[in-house]
Parts: structure tokens; C-alpha cells; sequence
């Protein structure tokens, strides 16, 4: 995993149908900084879960395509990718504290109001929130591999998850991962390509869109000659 977030999920024959949880919950030191960006900028960018459709154009005061971000880290690529795509409006979920002050903080710095930002269990706003339709695009950048075998179960990316999240994509919308663990990439390309409305943009693996860019743990990871792979796939 590289910088970013320890999104998963969590299934078990034992459990049932609120089997699915997109995280597992982080605390860590809140800085001042991040503390206050929370406290001063929440109202303009935060958005509080409701269990009710939440309608996205009003949430960002423009009828633009709206992406998906699940699990942002730090912020630091969330911030830069709405630089990069003013033209999109982002909804960044995560659970971490100091990540959401953080994403707040750079917010304020590099003027990037094409974002609002939620610290909730991105499945219950999945299955809630957002209506049919609704998204332009996904984005789960390298969630936590959970590497070993026995842990596997704990993925994000998976069929069920996956499933929920495809009727939120309208038509020609896409969805958008990435991950530097090998192994998590086969899976994900083969949960991908099980489903019939997904098209892949690619033979197997994307060469990284313009609009990602490149994090300082994925350069390190480069330079120890980890992979990295991304998928995109386009709905019908």
C-alpha cells in the first residue's frame, strides 16, 4: 500500500447483508493545522452523511460530471487531480481524521473548490446518498491490499462492492483504480471483467491517465522496482 487509505471490506459467512464495510476506522494525531481547517472550512466543503439521496448539483452549486473519490489518504492526489480537472466535481470520502484536515487544509492552499469532503463509511453513502445515475466517474486509488491470503476477504474491491457501486455510474462513466500490489491488480481486473456493462479501455492494464498523478510513495515504491497498475474501465 502506498500513501493512501485503509479502506476494505469486511465479509464473513457469519454475517449477512450489512456484511460490507468499506474501512477500518484510523484515528492518529490531529495537527493544529489540520484541526482548525476542519473547524473553519467544514461548513463550505464538508458534507454530512444523511440516509437519504443527496442531490450533488446543489452540493457543489453547478451541473457538472461528479467523481467518486474512495479514500483519499492525505489528499495530497485529490487536490491535485480537481486541479487538474476543474471542469469535474469530487466527492472525497475517508475515515481518517487528520487525512480529511489535511485534504481541508490543501483545499484552502492551492484554491481547489471543485471538492467536498465526507468522513463517513463510504458503503452506507454509496447505498444511501447517491442516486442512480449520478456519477461521472470512481476513483479508489491504492486501498489496502490486506496481502495476506487469510485477510483477502477484507478487499474493497470486490464483487458485491463493485455491484453496488456501478448503477451510481451513468452511461460512458468510468471507473478508476490503482494499486502496487500485483497480486490485488489480477483481482481487481477480474472482478472488473465480470461484469457485462463495464468495458475495458484498455487489453488488461491502462498506462496512468494525465489526470493521476504520481504520489511520492509510488515514486519510492518505483525506484525499489515495485509495479504499479491501473484500470479503467467505461460502463455502457
Amino acid at each position: 500500500m502506498t500513501e493512501q487509505n485503509q479502506y476494505s471490506e469486511q465479509t464473513s459467512a457469519a454475517e449477512h447483508k450489512r456484511s460490507i464495510r468499506s474501512f477500518v476506522l484510523r484515528q492518529g494525531h490531529m495537527t493544529a493545522a489540520q484541526q482548525r481547517a476542519i473547524d473553519t472550512l467544514w461548513p463550505q466543503f464538508g458534507l454530512d452523511y444523511q440516509p437519504q439521496h443527496v442531490d450533488l448539483n446543489t452540493c457543489f452549486g453547478r451541473d457538472n460530471d461528479k467523481v467518486l473519490e474512495i479514500g483519499f489518504g492525505m489528499g495530497v492526489a485529490t487536490v491535485e487531480i480537481a486541479k487538474r480537472l476543474p471542469e469535474k466535481d469530487f466527492l472525497a470520502i475517508d475515515v481518517h481524521g487528520p487525512g480529511v484536515g489535511n485534504l481541508l487544509k490543501l483545499m484552502e492552499e492551492e484554491q481547489a473548490a471543485n471538492i467536498r469532503v465526507m468522513r463517513h463509511d463510504a458503503v452506507e453513502v454509496v447505498e444511501n446518498m447517491l442516486a442512480d445515475g449520478s456519477l461521472g466517474g470512481i476513483h479508489i486509488f491504492f486501498p489496502d491490499p490486506w496481502h495476506k491470503k487469510r485477510h483477502n476477504k477484507r478487499r474493497l474491491v470486490q464483487t458485491p462492492f463493485v455491484a453496488k457501486l456501478l448503477p451510481k455510474l451513468k452511461a460512458g462513466g468510468y471507473i478508476h483504480l490503482a494499486t502496487d500490489w500485483e497480486e490485488y491488480a489480477v483481482q481487481m481486473l477480474e472482478v472488473l471483467n465480470g461484469f457485462e456493462e463495464l468495458r475495458n479501455s484498455a487489453a488488461d492494464y491502462a498506462p496512468t491517465p494525465a489526470y493521476r498523478p504520481e504520489t511520492k510513495f509510488e515514486a519510492r515504491g518505483k525506484r525499489l522496482g515495485h509495479g504499479v497498475w491501473d484500470l479503467v474501465f467505461v460502463k455502457k
